[in-house]
C-alpha cells in the first residue's frame, strides 16, 4: 500500500496542475471554435473540443484522492499529442505565429509537468524506503484480552439503550396455558 501525503510540494503542484487542467479543458470544450480560429485551424475544431474533455478527465483524476502520478503522466501524453497537432497546424497557416505561441504554451506546461512527476517519484521513492512499522504484537484493547473479557457484562444499560418491549421477544404460551 502506498502513502499519498497530501501536502507534499508534489501533491500541492499536482493539484494545482488539476485545477489549470479542468479550466482549460472547459475552455477547449466551450470555446473551441475560437481558440481554433485564433489558431488558424479551423478544421480542427471538434479534436480541439476532445482535447478539452481529455484536460477535464485528467484535472478531476488530479483531484481525486489516490496516486497521482498516472493522471500527470497522462497531462504529459497529452501535451505532447497537443504539440504533434500544433506542430501539424502550422504548415501553410496564415495564423502561423498564434500557433507557435500556443506550441510555446504547450511547451512550458510540459515542462511544469514534467517537474510534477519527478517531485511525485522523488517523494513516492523516499515514503518507500521507510521501514513498515510491525504492529503484530498490539491488539488494540488498553489491558490484554484476557483481562478484558467480560469487563463490561455488569455495566448498567439506561432505558434507552433496551430493546422497546414491543419489539422483545416472548416466548409463545402453550395450548394448556390459553384455556
Amino acid at each position: 500500500m502506498a502513502y499519498y501525503d497530501r501536502s507534499s510540494a508534489g501533491d500541492t503542484l499536482a493539484r494545482g496542475l488539476g485545477w489549470f487542467s479542468i479550466g482549460l479543458g472547459v475552455a477547449e470544450a466551450m470555446a473551441g471554435r475560437s481558440i481554433a480560429r485564433w489558431m488558424g485551424m479551423e478544421d480542427k475544431t471538434n479534436l480541439i473540443r476532445a482535447y478539452g474533455v481529455r484536460e477535464i478527465t485528467a484535472g478531476v483524476g488530479l483531484l481525486a484522492l489516490g496516486d497521482p502520478k498516472p493522471w500527470i503522466w497522462s497531462r504529459i501524453a497529452g501535451d505532447a499529442v497537443d504539440m504533434a497537432t500544433l506542430a501539424a497546424g502550422m504548415e501553410n497557416n496564415p495564423r502561423a505565429g498564434n500557433a507557435r505561441i500556443a506550441f510555446g504554451a504547450v511547451m512550458a506546461v510540459t515542462a511544469l509537468d514534467a517537474v510534477c512527476a519527478q517531485k511525485l517519484h522523488r517523494e513516492d521513492a523516499y515514503y518507500r524506503s521507510l521501514p513498515v512499522p510491525d504492529y503484530s504484537d498490539r491488539s488494540g484493547f488498553p489491558r490484554p484480552v484476557s483481562a478484558m473479557r467480560g469487563v463490561a457484562s455488569d455495566a448498567p444499560i439506561g432505558e434507552d439503550m433496551r430493546t422497546p418491549k414491543i419489539l422483545r421477544f416472548e416466548q409463545a404460551q402453550s395450548q394448556s396455558a390459553k384455556s
